[in-house]
């Protein structure tokens, strides 16, 4: 019994203990604690995979971001637990739930096992054309050439998710800022966090941005890291969203999608079709979307998290 083996089989017990506390704990607060720590087993199994890039978006957006994003959602739902709980389905329902949830996952892990040996894959042809992209991860490499419309298609929700949750402010707020005014901090530990976090985030996010094409990290994972700067720089009231009318922040909200649908067409021009690179342009123009995506991914996470607007210009002042 080897050591490697040792640790996967305590990876897969923590993953599977984490899973079943999110489902099993009453508190909603207890399951979000649990949904955010779930993420690191999860992390280090995809390292221990081989997977850094899909393990530094489990840290980073799964796990950070949702996380921040569940626990904002149970702030907002405080005072209203008797309502919820009046309205949770009944133990039958619950039953059935189970019972179906646990069918997929048996099919799934049956699909695994019965998969061909060889998966299909893009890794080698990516790999065999990575000198004339430009770029050194066979992960960017797919995801900006040989997936770059399912990528551009996944920065187009982003936007969309942005869109839906502004439509819920209320008619008068409409235009004003977004989410809920926190105090100044003087003191405290949430201060020293902002202070000593705010500037690390700032540059780890740029860093894992701009390594992104020849090694692990990228534009969604460094978008994230920024915006958990801004949410505690927020959090700590040493600045405020600012608000939604704001031509600026909407233009920083769809830099990324206007520049990818940009680049695309300019490849009719100068190159065979939509989102083609022409030759010896591949990596300026990949470095040119990732950046524009990381202050994409940045500004609406962060806005994500404060919510719709909820506060007038006046009321802010």
């Amino acid at each position: 019994m080897t050591p490697g083996w040792l640790m996967d089989a305590g990876l897969a017990v923590a993953v599977v203990a984490a899973a079943a506390w999110v489902v099993l704990a009453r508190d909603m607060f207890a399951a979000v604690v649990g949904f955010v720590v779930l993420g690191l087993p999860l992390a280090v199994a995809w390292v221990r995979l081989g997977a850094i890039d899909v393990a530094l978006t489990e840290a980073a957006l799964v796990t950070g971001a949702t996380g921040v994003l569940l626990l904002s959602s149970l702030a907002r739902l405080r005072g209203a637990e008797e309502q919820i709980a009046a309205e949770a389905p009944g133990r039958a329902l619950r039953l059935l739930a189970a019972v179906l949830a646990g069918a997929v996952g048996l099919f799934l892990g049956l699909a695994v096992l019965w998969l061909p040996g060889q998966a299909p894959s893009l890794a080698p042809a990516s790999l065999g054309h990575l000198d004339e992209l430009g770029v050194g991860n066979p992960v960017t490499a797919v995801l900006m050439a040989y997936r770059a419309l399912d990528t551009l298609l996944e920065s187009a929700v982003l936007v969309l998710a942005l869109v839906a949750v502004w439509s819920f402010a209320p008619d008068r707020f409409w235009g004003g800022i977004p989410g809920p005014a926190h105090a100044r901090q003087h003191d405290g530990p949430l201060l020293l966090l902002a202070r000593v976090l705010a500037p690390v985030t700032l540059v780890v996010g740029v860093y894992v941005a701009w390594v992104g094409a020849d090694a692990p990290g990228g534009k969604f994972q460094g978008g994230a890291i920024l915006a958990t700067g801004l949410i505690i720089l927020w959090l700590a009231g040493l600045i405020e969203p600012p608000p939604v009318a704001r031509r600026l922040l909407r233009l920083a909200a769809v830099a990324g999608p206007l520049v990818f649908v940009a680049v695309g067409l300019a490849g009719f021009v100068l190159a065979d079709g939509f989102l083609a690179y022409p030759p010896g342009f591949a990596k300026p123009l990949i470095k040119l979307i990732e950046a524009a995506m990381t202050l994409s991914c940045a500004a609406i996470l962060a806005l994500l998290v404060a919510g719709p607007p909820q506060r007038n210009r006046a009321d802010a002042a």
